[in-house]
Order: structure tokens, then sequence, then C-alpha cells
């Protein structure tokens, strides 16, 4: 018998509590729970995008799962435009690996982020390698037409990757709204990127959480490999793999270079600080003074003037 989505929901959160009363592992319920989804048919391998860099693909186990939910978050709303751009790199990345595959990219956008952070831009789109003509932007008013615009988006199959943009930690977007994406998700057989803008850490049925921070980017290469000095070069992130099954949190720089469409490493920047430690100014710090003595303080009285009205 086929079963509704909302039925596998349930049946899903039933098995998970039935493995806590058994002590058993939630994960192992997870994957009885999959496995029995897929047993109608022929059985469903699990796609992946691989990166390009060993060490993250490796603890993405060969990449970003293109069959259910990536989150991806900023802690500061002004990191909102890294966020924005490393999901727009793996949207492009998808496109370059979907091939003859002409499926357009939708982005759902939050209200409030969008007011803050701005919309996508054709031709900004086109400079960071993507395709803007097979790119899709919606802007609901509401969080709940958000998210049955993303539900409907990715179980319909007729988008490359749906993109959910949110602010925050909402309380009508918790662990059950996130299961019933993942259901829809790995259903389709369909990617979404979940944005969370300037939110902390909560439970959801993402298989991985990035936590995007900005990064210096390096100078700009001339055609003879050499550096230009005091120019912009590609944007890099500084990234931090906050869950998967790695039993500590990976961190790392890449940069993205829009041309070839590719993540490579970047070299750790000098001046880098852990987050929340930044310094105010970021340029060089005054002299101390030397050879010259503190002035000293004035001796005598210390008269009170009453305050004039």
């Amino acid at each position: 018998m086929v079963q509704t989505p909302m039925t596998r929901e349930r049946l899903f959160a039933l098995r998970e509590t039935i493995a806590r009363l058994e002590g058993s592992s939630v994960a192992a319920a997870r994957q009885q729970a999959l496995a029995g989804e897929s047993g109608h048919g022929k059985e469903r391998e699990s796609h992946r995008l691989p990166l390009g860099m060993p060490a993250l693909d490796d603890a993405l186990e060969g990449g970003v799962p293109l069959d259910g939910i990536s989150e991806i978050r900023s802690q500061l709303m002004r990191d909102a435009t890294a966020v924005t751009g490393f999901a727009l790199a793996l949207a492009a990345l998808l496109q370059r690996k979907a091939g003859q595959d002409r499926s357009p990219i939708l982005w759902i956008s939050d209200t409030v982020v969008s007011m803050e952070a701005g919309i996508p831009y054709a031709l900004g789109l086109a400079d960071f390698g993507l395709k803007p003509e097979r790119f899709l932007h919606a802007a609901p008013r509401r969080l709940e037409e958000a998210l049955w615009l993303a539900e409907t988006a990715v179980e319909s199959g007729a988008f490359l990757v749906s993109i959910l943009e949110v602010k925050g930690n909402p309380a009508h977007f918790g662990l059950t709204e996130s299961r019933r994406l993942s259901l829809r998700a790995k259903s389709a057989g369909r990617p979404l990127f979940l944005l969370r803008q300037s939110g902390e850490e909560e439970a959801s049925s993402a298989a991985f959480r990035f936590l995007i921070e900005p990064a210096p980017a390096t100078s700009r290469l001339l055609p003879d490999r050499s550096m230009l000095g005091g120019s912009i070069g590609n944007p890099v992130f500084r990234l931090t793999l906050e869950k998967s099954r790695n039993p500590a949190p990976l961190s790392l720089f890449l940069e993205w270079n829009p041309h070839d469409r590719q993540f490579f490493p970047a070299r750790e920047p000098e001046h880098a600080r852990p987050p929340f430690k930044r310094a105010a100014h970021s340029g060089p710090h005054l002299p101390a003074s030397a050879n010259r003595p503190d002035r000293s303080q004035e001796m005598g009285p210390v008269l009170a003037f009453d305050q004039a009205s």
C-alpha cells in the first residue's frame, strides 16, 4: 500500500519514540524508517554533490546530499551575504553537474531578510557563475506561505534545487516542519538548502549544518600568476561543519572561483579572529609613546560650580 507523506511522517516519529524507549540509537531508527519508505519499489541511490575538497568531502560522506536538507546558517545578520554567496556557489556547482538538465533554481526569500540584505540580482548571478535565465525568485509575505511553497516545489521535482531563506529561529518552523520538508525531499530525490540568517543552532532533520562566516579575499591573479597588490580577488568563506557524523567540528577556508565554478582551499588570514572577538577597527594600532613623561596633574583646590538653569 502506498503511504502518504503525512503517514510516513507519523511512522517516522513513532519509530523514534520506540527507539528512545528501547534505548537504541535514533540514527538507527531513522535508517530503518528511510529503508521502509524505499521498500516499495527499487532502492534509490543517495546522490551527492562533491565540493572538490578531500577533507570536507570525506566529512560529508561524499558531498552535499542531493535528496535531503542541508542547513546553512550565519550567527549575525551582517554575515547574510556570505551565507547567500555560499548557497549560490553550491547552486552553480549543481548547475555545472546537471549538464543537459535545464531545470531552474528556486529561491524563496524571507521578507525581513530581503529588506536588510537585498534580493538576488541577475547580473550579479552571472558574475558569480550562475545562469540567470534558470533562476526564479519568490517572496512570500508569511512564513506559512514560504513553507508551503518550499514543500510544493520540492515535491514537484521541477527544480534543480530549492533554497528556503528564513530569519532566526521562528516559532512556526521547528522539528516537525523540518521533518516534513525532509520527507518531501527524500521522496522526490531533490535537494533543499535551508538558509538560516542570524539564527542559533537547533534540532532539525538536516543531514548537515554549515556555519558560514566571511573571510578576507585574496589579491587578484595576473596572467603571469603574480598577485596584483591592493586588488580584491575571489570571495573567501570560513566554513565550520557543525552537524555531521564527525566527532569534532571541521573548520576551513574556501575560495570560490566563479569562472571555473569550483572551490579551492584558501590560507587562513593572519589577522583571523574567533567569532565575536573581532576588533572594531581592523587597521594598525597607534604606536606606544616613548621617552615622553606623563603630564603631571595640576595641584590646588577643586571648586564645584552650581549648574546653570
